[in-house]
């Protein structure tokens, strides 16, 4: 992947009014968990609609197959292997086998006070900062306060809330009101703050607790679930979490048509890793969250940016988190420097119907995920194939995932020298991005 100079300033070409910015970001929502992905059980009707007036992105990845790394990207820009932040915990002894013969790199999932994040960017540029929701990017000293946003309703080193009923037993959102649930009430403090915003742009971050454990929704969303599991449902609380997410996100986009500055927002909707296999179907993708198959990476993207977007295309490109943070960057016009990159590209060019400048999409996950028959491995995209690497053992697995998007036939050893350049290019990009690589298990 090619990188990009970036440094925080305003573009002297940059319009005179510059966009506010909603990046919704949910915690485990699989690539099938939408009604307009084709999910014909789950009610979605908020992003259903938010699609309409966007672009659906139908190959867009995550930066990672779990949810820190990809949340330290789309903050940076930078990707996890660079970033050295390539699990969602310490990798302790926890999260892999004992029998295992290799020893993953050390990985921590604190976002470093040296990393510059989008926020304070945007800060700097002049925009008002909010962060709603999950963070789990470091603990107390780390948390999105700290970390260039003016404000953070929930954010902090959960990985999940405690229950997503009030009380909610999360250190820095207080509790309010006995049975609220969680999602509704980060909507109600997203909308509270932009009503408190004047004259200035907005950045918000509404980064959703959920799909993501603890299984509870209300009652009300969860009973038309009920008997309704099969292809697209495995369990009905799931059914109620999507909607609850779905009905507080159109809460916050409802706020931008009353105020009248839904012409003047860039929407941004995705996921940090596919759904996890234990909650909900993939199908027809290959296993879930914590793996490299496309059940683990793949996600869906919704972008509305008013003006440039034009309503109801889909868009079969490849794009990753990164482009998004690139994206905000380029619609707040904050311009290239020296001494500074970032590993994503503004998707500006796709919606003026011109092709990204790049070759290929990368990723590094070299752990075992907890509770999960993963191997640690790296991939690369590369046209319409995704190669696969393992560290065990430097297998590689080749797979055509626009004709097998369920990555069913291993063209590894059908073709074999289009695996050796997809290697090679991997290689490349694990050394420039001086990714950790698992190291041989010393013995007892």
């Amino acid at each position: 992947m090619l990188a990009i100079a970036i440094a925080t300033g305003v573009s002297a070409d940059a319009p005179g009014k510059r966009p506010h910015v909603l990046l919704i970001l949910a915690d485990d929502l699989g690539w099938m968990d939408l009604h307009c992905q084709g999910n014909e059980v789950l009610r979605t009707p908020n992003l259903d609609k938010l699609a309409t007036g966007g672009v659906r992105f139908t190959h867009a990845y995550a930066a990672a197959p779990v949810c820190s790394p990809t949340r330290a990207a789309l903050v940076t820009g930078l990707a996890p292997a660079r970033l050295h932040i390539t699990q969602h915990g310490k990798d302790t002894r926890q999260f892999w086998p004992e029998d295992r013969t290799i020893q993953p790199p050390p990985s921590d999932n604190t976002l470093p006070q040296q990393r510059i994040t989008l926020a304070e960017r945007l800060r700097e540029a002049g925009y008002a900062t909010g962060f709603f929701g999950k963070w789990h990017l470091g603990g107390e000293g780390f948390y999105p306060d700290t970390q260039g946003f003016d404000i953070n309703v929930a954010g902090c080193d959960l990985g999940g809330p405690p229950t997503y009923f009030d009380p909610y037993r999360i250190p820095t959102l207080p509790d309010r009101r006995t049975g609220e649930y969680l999602t509704d009430r980060l909507a109600d403090e997203a909308v509270r703050w932009m009503e408190r915003q004047e004259g200035r742009p907005m950045f918000l971050c509404l980064w959703t607790y959920n799909p993501h454990y603890p299984f509870e929704a209300p009652e009300d969303l969860t009973a038309s679930y009920r008997g309704k599991e099969g292809p697209g449902l495995k369990n009905p609380v799931y059914g109620g979490q999507i909607e609850a997410t779905d009905r507080a996100i159109g809460r916050v986009l409802d706020h931008l048509d009353r105020a009248g500055i839904a012409d003047e927002t860039l929407v941004l909707f995705t996921s940090d890793n596919g759904g996890w296999t234990g909650a909900t179907d993939n199908r027809p993708l290959r296993g879930g969250k914590g793996y490299l198959y496309e059940g683990g990476l793949r996600v869906p993207l919704i972008v509305r940016w008013p003006g440039v977007t034009r309503a109801g295309e889909s868009s079969d490109v490849p794009v990753i988190s990164m482009d998004l943070s690139s994206t905000i960057l380029d619609a707040a016009g904050v311009v290239p420097g020296e001494g500074e990159t970032l590993d994503g590209e503004t998707l500006r060019p796709l919606f003026q119907g011109k092709p990204l400048d790049r070759d290929a999409l990368c990723w590094h996950y070299p752990h075992w995920a907890f509770h999960k028959a993963n191997r640690p491995g790296a991939a690369i995209r590369m046209g319409r194939h995704k190669l696969i690497r393992r560290f065990d053992n430097g297998s590689l697995e080749l797979f055509d995932v626009v004709a097998d998007v369920g990555e069913t036939h291993n063209l590894a050893a059908e073709n074999p020298e289009l695996a050796a350049r997809m290697n090679a290019r991997l290689q490349r990009w694990l050394e420039e991005t001086k990714a950790g690589i698992p190291t041989k298990r010393e013995a007892k």
